[in-house]
């Protein structure tokens, strides 16, 4: 039987128990003496994981029974549909992520491994899976430890086995420490799932902006002395609505990111060039003085200025398989104007948090097989796609994200196929 991730059957059975509770008090209705019955069905059926379909009928036909029902039972019914109907969905979503199969090591895995200074949890996952994408699978960790999912330098991995299935977890002297203990370390000393040196300056350098954000914002309309462009320290003239913040970024529209299938429009793929500070209050009209701080590329006019946020890269996820099915998905554009995309490559997605992508995610990418001839109709044919490399996502906008290339068969390109691994 298909079994559910862990998480996924906690939060269903959390519902579960929810529609559980609601039956005992129905129980006291001579007509719905089975509900609690069937509440500990759907338990086991979770336990055991039950096919989502089959749990989806439980429910239907017991609602359906319900409602056949008059007087006061229609009430308690009614009552009774949305936690039902919760189940059924938590159930059916957990079903899409849980990979049937079981976690298949590396030949020749190790059977302890010392973490290393500037290892990632991707090369630990990969040095002991097939399929680095389910370690939360693999790696057992103490709830009662503080961040128990943390890993740092000089931290030894001990496999084991647990009901035939391998577990991964900490050792001490050859002893799985499963007890609470104390830890001093810092979380931004713990290994990172990428490498942070990879996607910090990307992040600080290159978002997706929406076009009523960049359309909104202000401007630079002149230089000092009617420069085009302007450097550290010069003067330079902005025009708009401000916010009350008094630094601002400056960003370049680099390019108008769309669905290669659809044509939605899905953002502006911009560039950071710098940062510029208030020399005083705006005027009535919106007009402002402002001068270069720290700069990447000089200062433009039309430049746009958003106010300064900071905001932490986040490193301590784990890599997962997608929640849901991705469908549609494919390499949009590429960060540096490269036409050959290759390992540790950034590039942009279109699918984002609208689709239920998070980060950690690990897809595929496809290749797309290329035109030939077939010599008995003449005519051109595609060959099959094959998988060229895989990719983490690790900053997820409304409508599209930022993946890092973990794995390139052969040289990637925009317009490649993304899946669920």
């Amino acid at each position: 039987m298909p079994r559910f991730q862990c998480h996924c059957g906690l939060i269903a059975e959390k519902s579960v128990r929810i529609w559980s509770c609601s039956a005992r008090i129905t129980a006291a209705h001579s007509d719905y003496t089975a509900m609690p019955s069937l509440c500990w069905q759907m338990k086991r059926a979770v336990r055991n994981g039950m096919n989502a379909v089959e749990v989806s009928k439980w429910i239907a036909n017991c609602m359906g029974s319900i409602l056949d029902r008059r007087g006061s039972g229609r009430t308690v019914a009614r009552r009774l549909i949305r936690p039902c109907a919760l189940a059924v969905l938590l159930v059916a979503n957990g079903a899409v992520a849980q990979s049937d199969e079981p976690l298949t090591l590396n030949p020749d895995v190790p059977l302890t491994y010392t973490v290393q200074a500037g290892d990632t949890l991707w090369d630990i996952s990969t040095l002991f899976l097939r399929d680095p994408w389910r370690w939360r699978e693999l790696w057992s960790s103490n709830p009662q430890v503080d961040n128990p999912h943390l890993i740092y330098p000089g931290d030894t991995l001990s496999l084991r086995w647990e009901a035939g299935e391998p577990r991964l977890g900490r050792t001490d002297e050859g002893v799985i420490k499963l007890s609470p203990s104390m830890r001093a370390s810092p979380l931004d000393l713990a290994i990172p799932a990428i490498p942070r040196q990879q996607i910090g300056p990307f992040l600080r350098q290159h978002r997706v902006a929406e076009v009523i954000e960049l359309d909104r914002a202000p401007y630079i309309v002149a230089g000092e002395a009617g420069r085009l462009i302007s450097g550290v320290g010069d003067t330079v003239y902005g025009k708009g609505a401000w916010q009350t913040a008094r630094s601002y970024r400056l960003v370049r529209r680099a390019e108008k990111l769309k669905d290669p299938i659809s044509g939605e429009g899905l953002g502006i793929f911009v560039t950071d060039v710098g940062e510029a500070r208030l020399q005083n209050s705006p005027s009535e009209e919106g007009m402002a003085a402002l001068t270069g701080a720290e700069m990447r590329e000089e200062i433009r006019i039309g430049d746009r200025l958003l106010p300064v946020t900071e905001s932490a890269v986040e490193s301590t996820y784990q890599p997962q398989a997608p929640e849901t099915t991705i469908d549609g998905a494919y390499v949009i554009a590429v960060a540096g104007g490269v036409t050959q995309i290759g390992a540790l490559d950034i590039v942009v997605i279109n699918r984002g948090a609208r689709e239920s992508l998070r980060v950690g995610d690990v897809l595929a990418i496809d290749h797309a097989g290329e035109r030939v001839q077939d010599s008995v109709t003449g005519k051109q044919v595609r060959l099959p796609d094959k998988q060229a490399g895989v990719l983490m996502v690790f900053s997820v906008y409304e409508r599209a994200s930022f993946g890092l290339v973990l794995e390139a068969k052969r040289p990637l390109a925009v317009g490649d196929k993304l899946r669920n691994p």
